[in-house]
């Protein structure tokens, strides 16, 4: 994938995707962004062109056919990063609101730089940590989904997200080989903060080896009073 239309064409191939000149623009624009800032503080460890169109761009992009049209609805990403999968969600969905926490500050600064510069509207992003966001009024169960990609194990990730989704919403967690795994580990902590059954989806990158999975838990009834724990400790003691 040498070329900027190789990954496009793969995106309508794999995930029915089709890109405006707008979008495709945006897309090499923040493309430039993550090379450059990459080169001053580290961002991500994928740091080549190539890497960057499959592993980010795509892989975020996977998402869609599982998250359905999120035009009008609200979306938040834990832990995003350099801003994965959050902001080429953002591209491809326009009208979506959407909000990007990172514990990091750097991260999260070049986050609001990329949506800035991309005039991306209806854009924040938090230096923050999902525990405290969740047990507060502000953003606990507001949102119509929330994603994360290599956070942390399902178990943890669900005491995350799932605070933060309103009911009739769902929380998407990206994965690797181990999720079918994961989901049984996860089982309790989905009945206890409001989960029901996950779904697990495959997903193919080309040039990526090794299975990899969107788990997508509806949220259907409200994350009780207590949920998420205090920061550090769904890590620390995951529900079981």
């Amino acid at each position: 994938m040498n070329n900027m239309s190789d990954w496009i064409r793969s995106a309508e191939t794999l995930f029915g995707i089709i890109l405006s000149d707008e979008q495709i623009r945006q897309f090499e624009i923040y493309e430039a962004l993550l090379i450059d800032w990459n080169s001053k503080i580290n961002l991500t460890a994928v740091r080549d062109a190539e890497g960057i169109r499959i592993k980010h761009f795509l892989d975020s992009l996977s998402c869609v056919p599982v998250l359905g049209d999120m035009n009008g609805r609200s979306l938040i990403d834990i832990g995003t990063g350099a801003g994965f999968p959050g902001i080429p969600l953002r591209i491809f969905y326009p009208e979506m609101r959407l909000t990007l926490v990172d514990s990091v500050g750097k991260k999260a600064d070049f986050c609001q730089l990329a949506a800035d510069t991309l005039h991306l509207k209806g854009v924040k992003a938090l230096k923050d940590r999902s525990e405290e966001l969740g047990a507060g009024k502000e953003y606990r169960e507001k949102f119509d989904a929330a994603t994360a990609r290599a956070v942390a194990g399902l178990p943890v990730l669900c005491e995350y997200l799932l605070p933060l989704v309103k009911p009739g919403g769902i929380m998407l967690a990206m994965k690797g080989e181990s999720a079918p795994e994961e989901v049984k580990a996860a089982e309790n902590a989905i009945r206890k903060l409001g989960g029901a059954d996950a779904e697990l989806t495959e997903v193919e990158l080309p040039d990526v080896e090794g299975k990899r999975y969107l788990v997508k838990i509806p949220k259907v009834t409200p994350t009780p009073a207590g949920y998420p724990r205090r920061t550090g400790l769904p890590l620390k003691k995951p529900i079981l």
